[in-house]
């Protein structure tokens, strides 16, 4: 096994490992303005490191030029989705999770819990 090889499979590690974080960070996050975060900044990062590795093991040039249009298309979409779907949130009136006042962010808090933006005691 070459150098290629060892950095291939050490950047699909790290994709996998990132796609994992990103994931775990979904399940945490406690509403969905948050939720979107891990979901577009960090698998994005993680599908670079995943299609990177693919890069250096492509047998013909060909793969590698998918792999690139593939790679540059994802770079594009996966934000441009995210800023779509919190946007069509924040104009159907989902308000953004709030943490009581000297509170911090709850584990595993549902959808929506919380106090309404502005809101706090009386």
């Amino acid at each position: 096994m070459g150098p290629r090889e060892l950095l291939c499979g050490l950047l699909l590690l790290l994709g996998a490992f990132f796609a994992l974080t990103g994931a775990v960070g979904v399940l945490r996050m406690p509403d969905f303005y948050t939720r979107i975060h891990p979901a577009g900044k960090v698998d994005t990062f993680a599908q670079t490191l995943i299609l990177g590795g693919l890069l250096l093991v492509a047998e013909s040039p060909l793969v590698g030029v998918r792999l690139a249009l593939l790679w540059a298309l994802l770079l594009v979409t996966t934000p441009a989705a995210a800023h779509a779907l919190v946007r069509a949130a924040h104009l159907d009136g989902r308000e953004p999770w709030r943490a009581p006042d000297g509170a911090g962010a709850p584990t595993g808090a549902p959808d929506g819990a919380g106090a309404p933006v502005g809101g706090g005691a009386p």
